[in-house]
């Protein structure tokens, strides 16, 4: 996740009776008791330096069969990794459909740095970028009093669920994962960590700790989200029902089991090199993306010097023609224009009359995300103020999860 979880990485939960509610920013958790009168809760402490909140709740959690009810919103969880910077394809195949799905469901948007570090990277470098990457979050407009902005590592229960996760997790279900053996095989077994195999692991507890009906993934994503999906199961099966109900718990599913929703556009913007490979923060060459913060002169000669095709005029869905295509579906997405739009305009243009029209459009639509950046990191209280709420919010959702797996796997209580 240079790769974006679930995208990378939103969360779709229509549970009937949950924990601690959907919580606008500025509202204090101890204001906000439930969503469905299922839970009675006790004075809470807050201990803001680990953004955790301890809750004595107790609650009647959902099992995999509920009745919808127009009161509960869907819950979304999503997050891009901090490395490199975020590029339109970050922005279009995610962050952009989180604008529109936070008005809708309740939604927690998190800053993936625990999956950072699967591959060598740069600590010095590391913290700053989470920071960056949650700024871009608010500049292309994840509003704050709708939706949770926070930094996975603050979570402590993502780490822990890992753990327990882990123990139930066949060593060759991992071993068959894709991007696994790909990386491995281009940086060799001595240079490749434990962490690389088993963040599929870590990106179920992601998904688990949350509840989730729906995952929005990218079709190189789907892998992962059937080992999370496969995982749910084993361990409902292993520790859920009758066993947990025996050790004093529910007795029900543990775990929800999530079904994958792929965005029908923009979910792949592929590279300005190769309009067959996606677009990448880990692509050697910068010229084969757009990134968020690009100044207008390098837009300009990167859309000047991006890779087309010797056929006369545009088109979209032709394989032949997959720079054709991409460049359309940018431009497309980046004007709000429909498809039939685009053709009508386009489709009898020459590559020397589209590519200024590009450009142009993708330095208007990131100007005013560009400028909100630079207001938002001029100020770095206000931020360290929204992650620390958004965890703290995360947290109460996450440790309900992780305490019944700890108590259904056998554990003493704390």
């Amino acid at each position: 996740m240079g790769r974006s979880i679930f995208s990378h990485f939103p969360i779709l939960s229509n549970a009937s009776q949950r924990s601690i509610s959907s919580l606008p920013c500025g509202v204090h958790l101890s204001k906000c008791l439930s969503r469905t009168g299922a839970i009675h809760a006790r004075p809470r402490q807050l201990i803001s330096e680990k953004f955790r909140c301890l809750c004595s709740v107790s609650v009647s959690e959902p099992s995999t069969s509920v009745t919808s009810s127009s009161s509960v919103k869907k819950r979304i969880v999503s997050g891009v990794q901090p490395t490199g910077s975020l590029h339109l394809g970050n922005y279009l195949g995610a962050i952009k459909n989180w604008i529109d799905l936070q008005n809708t469901y309740e939604t927690l948007f998190f800053i993936v740095d625990l999956h950072a570090i699967t591959l060598p990277y740069d600590t010095q470098q590391l913290s700053k970028a989470t920071k960056d990457t949650a700024a871009l979050y608010l500049a292309c407009g994840v509003d704050t009093s709708k939706a949770s902005v926070f930094v996975q590592s603050h979570v402590r229960a993502h780490v822990e669920l890992m753990w327990l996760l882990s123990s139930a997790t066949p060593i060759g279900w991992l071993n068959k994962m894709i991007q696994f053996k790909e990386k491995s095989l281009k940086a060799g077994d001595e240079n490749v960590g434990v962490a690389l195999l088993t963040y599929p692991v870590l990106m179920a507890s992601d998904i688990l700790l949350y509840q989730s009906d729906l995952v929005p993934v990218g079709e190189d994503q789907k892998q992962h989200l059937e080992l999370t999906r496969d995982l749910a199961k084993r361990v409902n099966d292993l520790y859920g029902g009758r066993k947990w109900k025996k050790l004093g718990g529910r007795g029900s599913a543990i775990f929800k089991v999530p079904e994958p929703m792929i965005p029908p556009t923009g979910a792949r913007v592929m590279s300005l090199t190769d309009g067959l490979s996606k677009m990448s923060k880990s692509a050697p060459s910068d010229q084969s993306r757009i990134n968020l913060l690009d100044p207008k002169d390098v837009i300009k000669n990167k859309i000047k010097r991006c890779k087309t095709d010797s056929f006369s005029g545009l088109e979209f869905d032709n394989p032949e023609r997959p720079e054709s295509n991409n460049l359309l579906s940018i431009y497309q997405l980046v004007t709000g224009k429909t498809k039939q739009e685009v053709v009508a305009e386009c489709q009898d243009m020459n590559w020397g009359s589209f590519k200024p029209l590009l450009t142009d459009a993708l330095i208007d639509h990131l100007h005013p995300i560009q400028v909100r950046y630079a207001e938002i990191m001029s100020d770095g209280a206000y931020l360290d103020n929204i992650l620390a709420e958004g965890a703290s919010k995360a947290a109460s959702i996450a440790d309900v999860t992780l305490n019944n797996v700890y108590q259904a796997m056998g554990f003493l209580r704390r």
